[in-house]
């Protein structure tokens, strides 16, 4: 019979640690599931609050080119259609690029979600 007793016993240890390495594999996963949550929302945070204080500087350096030119031009409606169309040309450009300019993102991002 201990032959018997040694396979249950070798059985059961081997239980007990396939048990014990799925709750520490389980353990590890949610681990890394909350770093990368906080790392997105963090990047998230930044690229809203950066972003948007950008806009606010492009908005008033925006107008204040356009009286610029306006004021060049001896026409301020002149100065702001010439920044308007500044921007569609850019927004345009943007619109033709934006395969590679995703793939670029996706590639940055990947590389830092599977880090």
């Amino acid at each position: 019979m201990s032959v018997f007793d040694s396979i249950n016993e070798a059985s059961n240890k081997a239980l007990d640690q396939s048990e014990e390495y799925l709750k520490k594999s389980h353990d590890y996963y949610k681990l890394k599931i909350f770093q990368q949550l906080s790392m997105s929302v963090s990047m998230i945070f930044k690229v809203v609050a950066i972003g948007g204080v950008f806009l606010i500087g492009l908005t008033f350096l925006s107008i204040a080119l356009a009286f610029y030119l306006g004021a060049l031009l001896n026409s301020y409606t002149l100065g702001f259609v010439i920044v308007g169309l500044t921007y569609a040309i850019i927004s345009s450009l943007l619109y033709v690029f934006r395969g590679s300019i995703d793939s670029k993102v996706i590639l940055k991002l990947s590389k830092t979600f599977f880090k």
